[in-house]
Formats: structure tokens, sequence, C-alpha cells
């Protein structure tokens, strides 16, 4: 009997194609400075994408698990969401 994945092991499942291009953009970092002070992207992106650097909004891009939380969770429409060029972006694996 297979012994229940935790999320940290099925992450580890998963691989990457990072294009030199970044598929997240912060529209405004005054924004996330003035008006969000929790900078819940932190928190509700299962990638930790985002981090908070003291004035900014540090982007992960290459880790990104393109499941679309930014593009709803920002409760300021802050973050903008793309699909990653053609044959990049995340890569999944069976495990």
């Amino acid at each position: 009997m297979m012994k229940a994945q935790t999320i940290e092991e099925k992450q580890y499942l998963v691989r990457f194609n990072a294009d030199t291009k970044s598929h997240l953009h912060v529209l405004d970092d005054n924004i996330c400075l003035t008006k969000c002070p929790d900078k819940i992207c932190t928190i509700f992106c299962p990638a930790a994408v985002y981090k908070w650097e003291e004035v900014r909004m540090h982007v992960g891009y290459e880790g990104c698990h393109e499941c679309g939380s930014c593009r709803i969770g920002c409760p300021h429409e802050n973050i903008r969401w793309e699909y990653p060029r053609g044959g990049h972006g995340i890569v999944f694996r069976l495990g």
C-alpha cells in the first residue's frame, strides 16, 4: 500500500522549463506597499512565487504552477497573469 504524499513531496515531482521572460507581473509595487498590509499573494500562492522585499514584490515566476490563483486572489487586481510562451512553464511528472 502506498503512503499518501505530502504537498511538498508532490511538488517535488513538478519540473519547469522556465522562460527568460516573466508571465507574471505586479502592476504597481506602490499598491502593495500602501494598500495591502497583509501581502496576501505571499500566502495564497501554492508555489510561494511572491516574496515581499522591503518596498517591492519579488516575483519568482520560474517556479509558478500556473494555477491562476494570483489572477483572482489579489484584492487590488494588481497582478497580471498570462500563460507562459509555448514550450515554457510547468512540466508535470507522474509519481
